[in-house]
């Protein structure tokens, strides 16, 4: 039996019965400008697990026939709510608009490119994110606005808080391997971080991720017509 156990860790995966357990892990963003207080936030970095190989194969076929929920991108205050969403490939995200006036929700980038046109306040719209990858969002009324939808290929992932912990629910023993995004931080910097780990109840921390982020990647867009956004009128005088 116990040769059986270790044969089936070794090989990434996890053997029947085996219990599933909370990943935790640290994510510390290093920047390269001296930006003061901004240093101590953390927060979304989008860490997600994928079984190596064939592991637990199976135990993602039956998350593939769970309904998913569905999830929202509020826009309020001229804001995008939450500012970093991850959902898993499939899944169904709504766009409603709680502001007293009218916006046009769009994106042109990898992951999903949509335009769902212009609408009122107390309107919804929805998108289904059936491929994955990094989809960067924007308003075509307020260039302020801006939010993104990580769409994943593995139910096992979360967003950083401010402090930077990361933590994973119902992960299976087993080997995975462990990639980490974060819009401030250089494509090449994220992928010297991607790395192997095996999980069980023994090891279930991905320890301490550093990352380094810069401001100078902020992106800066133009409207859904490639064209620069209409700058506001200055208010009339009345004297």
């Amino acid at each position: 039996m116990v040769l059986m156990l270790l044969l089936a860790l070794l090989g990434g995966v996890a053997p029947a019965g085996a219990q599933s357990v909370t990943v935790k892990g640290l994510i510390t963003l290093v920047h390269r400008e001296d930006t003061g207080a901004k240093k101590s936030d953390n927060s979304n970095a989008v860490l997600w697990l994928t079984p190596v190989a064939n592991s637990l194969s199976g135990d993602l076929e039956l998350r593939k026939q769970t309904p998913r929920p569905r999830f929202r991108l509020v826009q309020q205050h001229k804001r995008f709510e939450p500012h970093v969403l991850a959902v898993p490939v499939g899944s169904v995200v709504d766009f409603p608009n709680f502001d007293p006036f009218f916006h046009n929700v769009f994106s042109l980038f990898e992951g999903k490119r949509f335009d769902l046109g212009l609408y009122e306040s107390g309107a919804t719209h929805s998108v289904n994110f059936d491929r994955p990858g990094v989809c960067y969002i924007f308003c075509n009324i307020h260039p302020e606005m801006s939010a993104v939808v990580v769409v994943l290929k593995t139910p096992y992932y979360a967003i950083s808080n401010r402090v930077g912990e990361i933590v994973i629910n119902d992960v299976p023993p087993g080997r995975y391997l462990v990639n980490v995004w974060h819009e401030r931080c250089p494509p090449e910097d994220l992928k010297g971080v991607r790395r192997e780990v095996m999980i069980s109840a023994e090891q279930a921390s991905v320890g301490t991720i550093v990352l380094r982020a810069s401001y100078d990647l902020l992106r800066s867009h133009k409207n859904k017509y490639g064209r620069d956004y209409e700058k506001p009128n200055p208010p009339t005088s009345l004297y």
